[in-house]
């Protein structure tokens, strides 16, 4: 009858389905292109989602240091002396120093004494551990897109904590040590501006904007007298001095334009190239730091830049954040650096 039995219980062939190998192929094939077709997409979206929440950090700011002009009647400075000065190299607490209490920083705030320098300030206790002040890491003042959001060594010891965002520092000129002349911008140089200063309207004058952390640099040219501007990126590191390879806007404490500022001189994201061997580097420039002469004045190119496509997050002097375009054209980036410059009355 074609049927076996054991045990009185018929037996039958039985045939049991599953993939072949090349059917499974086929499959991880399509599993591996539906992949590569999603990861963009979703690298696109976590690129906005960090992006955004670079904004939300600006727009902190830029409230913080309303509410600090509010309660002052005047701007932060960028650079705060500590003390008096008594040597040729003189340190100044950043606006972003000055504005801690303002963005819910306040028991790091109480820790500092504005009349020592940030070097002079005693240890305190974060997280279990015993730091300075500079290396403390602020959450806000770091963009979630910065790749190195890691504290600066010496001698592999943590000596200062960088930051994404620099104040308005004008245009090129930024302090004259001699006469006490300041820049165009927002944030100067040892001296609080009240928001009535600012002609151009608080609403068409930037206050800050995205820097990149750990920036080369060359500082100390020590050109005397008037520097004019460079007509092209490509002509700054012609003007000389020292090069740093990478301690720009690594310090937060530091008011000094390299360090906590920004400088309109050429559009977001302008590369600024210097090559060293076979190194190629992204740069800005400063004449002369702050507090490093009595004499030499302090012109700077100190760039926007960011790691978010096509343009930089820039907060306004009235607490408003717009991301802004490459492609801006110089002068109207120029215009929005300057608090005086009467482009909003020529327009």
């Amino acid at each position: 009858m074609g049927l076996f039995f054991a045990r009185g219980v018929p037996r039958r062939c039985i045939n049991r389905g599953g993939f072949t190998l090349i059917e499974l192929l086929v499959v991880i094939g399509i599993i591996g292109i539906l992949v590569g077709m999603l990861l963009p997409a979703a690298q696109l979206v976590r690129g906005a989602a960090r992006r955004i929440a670079c904004g939300n950090h600006l727009r902190q700011m830029a409230i913080g240091t309303l509410n600090f002009e509010s309660t002052y009647q005047r701007l932060p400075s960028s650079w705060k002396l500590a003390g008096e000065p008594t040597s040729g190299n003189v340190a100044g607490w950043s606006a972003q120093a000055q504005i801690l209490p303002f963005l819910e920083q306040g028991n790091l705030f109480e820790k500092i004494d504005f009349e020592k320098s940030y070097n002079d300030q005693p240890l305190f206790t974060l997280e279990n551990e015993d730091q300075r002040i500079q290396t403390a890491r602020i959450p806000i003042f770091l963009c979630p897109s910065e790749i190195r959001d890691e504290a600066r060594l010496k001698n592999g010891v943590r000596e200062h904590y960088p930051l994404n965002y620099g104040g308005n520092a004008g245009t090129w000129f930024v302090f004259d040590p001699a006469t006490k002349r300041v820049g165009d911008g927002v944030i100067l140089t040892g001296r609080h501006l009240p928001i009535s200063g600012i002609a151009d309207g608080s609403s068409n004058t930037l206050l800050f904007a995205e820097v990149k952390a750990f920036t080369p640099y060359f500082r100390n040219a020590g050109i005397a007298g008037a520097v004019s501007m460079p007509p092209g990126a490509s002509m700054v590191s012609e003007l000389g001095g020292q090069f740093k390879s990478s301690s720009g806007h690594t310090e937060w404490v530091d008011g000094r334009v390299h360090q906590t500022g920004f400088t309109a001189t050429f559009p977001p994201n302008t590369v600024v190239p210097f090559k060293a061997g076979n190194s190629q580097y992204d740069v800005d420039w400063t004449n002369q730091q702050e507090g490093k002469s009595g004499v030499i004045g302090t012109f700077a190119a100190v760039t926007s830049r960011s790691y978010h496509q096509n343009g930089v997050n820039t907060a306004r002097s009235d607490g408003s954040v717009q991301f802004v375009s490459d492609a801006i054209q110089s002068d109207i980036w120029k215009a929005l650096a300057t608090r005086d410059g009467g482009e909003v009355r020529v327009r």
